[in-house]
């Protein structure tokens, strides 16, 4: 539906109306969640910021708003579609002055009060213009406070992901009284990430809350990105970029007639708090991700690797763990790192991906059979884009093949990084999967990725970030080609556990690997964050129980695990036949619940988990239960009050789903309140459970 000035579009559970008059850059005005809009004036944020060496800002500041192109970007008509479950809007637009038009698509899945977008931008003009910067996506956040909103936001990295952080916006923007200059500020809170880590420093998911309204975006990219919120004299604004020039070397010139498009990233908006923004982005992300087997099944996976065989797997040791992870119910079972090695030393020598010999006199086959005749799936783990520095296959690949800056192999940590552009490369890695996969009967791949090259190549781009950018998506166009080529293949995601935590990838793939970390003591934290960012059913967070563990040291490792995908690890062949029964109780539980971890939403009953919190909880909430999982940790108080709002005005069955051999925790549930205290009332200092609650109306 539009006007003259106007464009209102969207369906019952989102409504976004923008600004279309031909005075001004076209703008959301509103963004909300369904039904009719409160009356706002008219933004003044451009839809779309796009900065050039020749244009550069409007008004100077070290923001992606109000660029001298973006507003001056003029309404050229828009179109409104349906495909299937989908509905779509495009706006085009044009500068008169450069040449350049952006089109911008909107896509949302029909009753969820979220989007995707992205910006394509075409140069119709007689010059070559260079871009250094194009938002995915650009709005002011009407309605919002400054005075008192609160910006989330994660800090990640190599065994301590996820660390989520709610604090009020005037922390990073002050107050400057910019109604008295009639200026919009120029201080920002930029977040952002280089290299191909996405997530090795920081999260791409973000947002801002006021209340009960409530905003939240994802960068969908497996490279470098950008995201900043700041205060214009009207509202707060949200910018969403892909790599740049000012922070990523990324600089793209556009030839008469060339278009370039920017990385997807997607926003959600709740007049339910966080917890519902939260929600909306979570149906969204189901909307996005790729159909696959997988995803209905969820079948629980054992790995050799997390403080168990630790990358030095034989068929001596492995053929013992394979009964026993069987015993207990695995349905998968991935050898890890170390199964290509004869030499011990094996760091800078991949590339090959051949079976050791010495490690499996008899072949990988014998170990490999087993798996399949324990009625497991049998997985590898694989690190597809490195190629070791001593690797036969770095002098068998051309210099091209790999990334590079002034000509020299870029070389990180004793690997050579190939480069996906490049045919060789791509042949490389299709030769290998399809190798392992009709020869060995391989239908489970663990993809590492235990290095970032930094800002990218220079070979064959316009700048080291563009090489790196088409690089990204040349490693997507693989994956994609990967999966149809074996459409029942499992893919894990991971990169040093949780460093390239993104939609662009998890979109393809099927289960996410949460961390590194080996403290079953600290991990809690981790799991209880991952819906931030990462579908609960995707979500595997490692549950490695040990034969010299205490019962309750068992149950709280195998906790961290039950409400996601469970990723088993551990000496499960060193078990007493009592421990084993607990991990065998341990993955029937979760087999009788995962079947709502594709439906369930998260909720945090102790709000976003701090790394050294004492006491944390995690919900998973459905239509007729609520799953709750709570960590007690060392010095912890001995009792916590968990607020469940949602169930507020209903009597509640409580259900300990596991462990159920240890002693249950005093409850007591407040239905006023909608709020559950729980007592622990042992001597271990940690102790943990999954309990089960089920709505009376």
């Amino acid at each position: 539906m539009s006007s003259n000035t106007s464009v209102v579009w969207g369906h019952e559970r989102l409504r976004i109306v923008l600004d279309v008059s031909p005075d001004g850059p076209v703008g959301v005005r509103s963004l909300s969640d369904g039904g009719r809009a409160e009356q706002r004036p008219r933004t003044t944020q451009p839809l779309v910021e796009l900065l050039l060496p020749g244009a550069g800002r409007a008004r100077a500041s070290h923001r992606f708003s109000r660029t001298a192109v973006g507003v001056r970007l003029l309404y050229q008509g828009c179109e409104q579609r349906e495909d299937g479950n989908w509905r779509e809007l495009r706006i085009d637009l044009r500068d008169p002055e450069s040449g350049l038009e952006a089109e911008v698509r909107l896509r949302s899945a029909e009753g969820v009060s979220a989007f995707q977008a992205r910006t394509r931008v075409t140069n119709r003009g007689q010059e070559p213009v260079l871009l250094m910067g194009v938002t995915s996506f650009a709005a002011a956040l009407a309605g919002a406070c400054p005075d008192r909103a609160e910006v989330v936001h994660a800090e990640s990295e190599w065994l301590g992901e996820s660390r989520w952080t709610r604090e009020p916006l005037r922390r990073h923007v002050p107050d400057l009284g910019l109604a008295a200059h009639g200026q919009d500020g120029r201080g920002l809170l930029a977040v952002l990430s280089s290299g191909t880590w996405s997530t090795g420093a920081r999260l791409p998911t973000g947002g801002l809350v006021d209340g009960e309204q409530a905003w939240l975006w994802q960068i969908e990219h497996n490279g470098a990105w950008r995201w900043e919120i700041g205060e214009r004299l009207d509202a707060p604004y949200v910018a969403l970029l892909g790599p740049t020039d000012v922070d990523h070397q990324w600089q793209r010139r556009l030839r008469p007639g060339e278009s370039f498009t920017t990385v997807p990233v997607s926003v959600a908006v709740s007049g339910g708090g966080l917890e519902g923004a939260t929600a909306a982005l979570t149906a969204h992300r189901r909307a996005i991700v790729r159909p696959h087997p997988d995803r209905e099944r969820l079948p629980v996976v054992f790995n050799d690797y997390m403080n168990t065989l630790m990358g030095d797997p034989t068929t001596a040791k492995l053929l013992p763990l394979v009964d026993a992870a069987a015993s207990v119910g695995a349905e998968v079972f991935c050898v890890d790192a170390g199964w290509y090695d004869d030499g011990g030393a094996w760091w800078d020598s991949v590339g090959e991906w051949q079976p050791s010999q010495t490690r499996f006199p008899d072949g990988i086959e014998e170990v490999l059979g087993r798996i399949r005749e324990r009625g497991m799936v049998a997985g590898l783990w694989l690190e597809p884009e490195v190629i070791g520095v001593r690797s036969p296959m770095a002098d068998k690949l051309p210099a091209e093949a790999f990334l590079q800056r002034g000509g020299v192999r870029l070389v990180e940590h004793g690997r050579y990084h190939l480069d996906l552009r490049h045919p060789r490369a791509l042949a490389h890695l299709d030769q290998v999967v399809d190798r392992l996969v009709e020869d060995l009967g391989v239908g489970y791949f663990k993809l590492d990725y235990n290095i970032d090259p930094g800002a990218g190549t220079d070979l064959d781009a316009d700048s080291a970030g563009d090489g790196l950018l088409e690089h990204n998506r040349a490693h997507l166009a693989w994956l994609d080609g990967l999966l149809a080529r074996h459409p029942g293949l499992i893919l894990e995601n991971c990169a040093s556990g949780a460093m390239r935590m993104d939609y662009a990838l998890l979109s393809r793939m099927h289960l996410q690997s949460t961390s590194d970390q080996q403290d079953f003591r600290r991990y809690p934290p981790v799991a209880v964050a991952a819906p931030m960012s990462v579908l609960p059913e995707q979500s595997a967070s490692w549950a490695y129980p040990q034969p010299d563990m205490s019962d309750e040291q068992v149950a709280y490792a195998l906790c961290t695990g039950l409400l996601g995908r469970l990723y088993l690890s551990g000496r499960l062949d060193r078990m007493r036949p009592e421990q084993l029964g607990r991990v065998r109780e341990a993955v029937r539980v979760h087999r009788e619940l995962r079947a709502d971890l594709a439906r369930a939403t998260p909720v945090w009953p102790l709000g976003l988990p701090g790394w050294d919190d004492a006491w944390l909880a995690l919900g998973l909430r459905t239509e007729a239960h609520t799953y709750l999982g709570v960590w007690r940790r060392e010095e912890a108080a001995p009792s916590v009050r968990l607020e469940l709002p949602h169930l507020a005005g209903r009597a509640i069955d409580l259900d300990v789903r596991f462990p159920r051999h240890l002693p249950a925790w005093d409850a007591d549930w407040d239905p006023r309140a909608g709020a559950l205290t729980l007592v622990f009332r042992g001597e271990e200092p940690f102790a943990a459970r999954i309990l089960r609650l089920t709505n009376h109306r």
